[in-house]
């Protein structure tokens, strides 16, 4: 599709732009990712070529930050476990973890993260951040190091994009220094979570239970299937309907605007 060179920009969503497919997208000037993550893009590649790359960081924010919490309710109260026994013709209450008892640690306070700090904060919850760069601390959230946040954190939820300085970001070490019977929540991306370590985790007793809505590789077979205590999702952070209609504007939008400034006439501005 891309080898035409009449084609000069594309809406991408998370298929592989790697060095070889731009080298074969002749005219390619603008790729606008319908999403946050710009991990499937080879960014130094693009660059080289002149190619100018847009995402839309604001339109998934809210929808993400609503997954995670679903997800954090649905591993501390159990609520997979319970569905999956009572469809198994049990009826078994399940004792869980109060959220507003708990400390959760939030690694990663861009928009993400500041979405989920406000939601959080009504069930009266005490917040720890952190962050690789520097931000502004939200409302409520009191900014600690990594390391005082994994020794504190009851939850550990994780918003930070994917790159060499995230990938592996909690992995055994750091899983080791958090409180026994915690809980590791990911709805960012795949990688930057450690997922054989859960694992290990889970099965030492270390970690109570884990929430996964991004993988390493997608669709997901690991070992994190093989625990009752794990709820996992595939990938849809952002793709909750009203969401998914603003991105997808949002990267129209920006494809447009990107077209524009490398001189291309794609008719009038709105």
């Amino acid at each position: 599709m891309l080898s035409d060179t009449e084609t000069v920009g594309m809406i991408a969503g998370v298929e592989p732009l790697t060095r070889q497919v731009l080298a074969a997208a002749p005219g390619l000037r603008v790729i606008s990712r319908c999403g946050t993550g710009l991990d499937s893009v080879d960014l130094e590649a693009a660059a080289a070529r002149g190619i100018e790359v847009l995402n839309t960081p604001n339109a998934p924010a809210q929808s993400t930050a609503e997954l995670t919490v679903g997800l954090i309710l649905a591993v501390a109260r159990r609520v997979a476990e319970s569905d999956r026994d009572i469809r198994a013709g049990g009826w078994n209450p399940l004792p869980g973890r109060l959220l507003g008892a708990a400390t959760v640690g939030i690694v990663g306070l861009g928009r993400v993260g500041v979405h989920l700090s406000r939601i959080l904060q009504a069930f009266g919850c005490r917040l720890l951040g952190c962050d690789p760069g520097p931000v502004e601390t939200p409302v409520g959230v009191e900014c600690v190091d990594l390391e005082a946040l994994l020794g504190a954190a009851d939850i550990l939820t994780v918003h930070v994009p994917l790159g060499d300085a995230t990938r592996g970001m909690i992995g055994r070490a750091e899983i080791s220094c958090m409180k026994r019977g915690s809980f590791v929540v990911n709805a960012a991306r795949g990688g930057i979570v450690d997922e054989l370590a859960v694992a290990e985790a889970l099965e030492s007793g270390q970690l109570s239970g884990a929430a996964f809505d991004v993988f390493v590789e997608e669709p997901y077979t690991g070992p994190l299937i093989g625990f009752e205590q794990v709820v996992l999702t595939a990938h849809m952070g952002g793709k909750a309907r009203e969401s998914r209609a603003i991105m997808e504007l949002e990267a129209a939008a920006n494809l447009l605007e990107g077209m524009r400034r490398c001189g291309l006439v794609v008719g009038e501005s709105p």
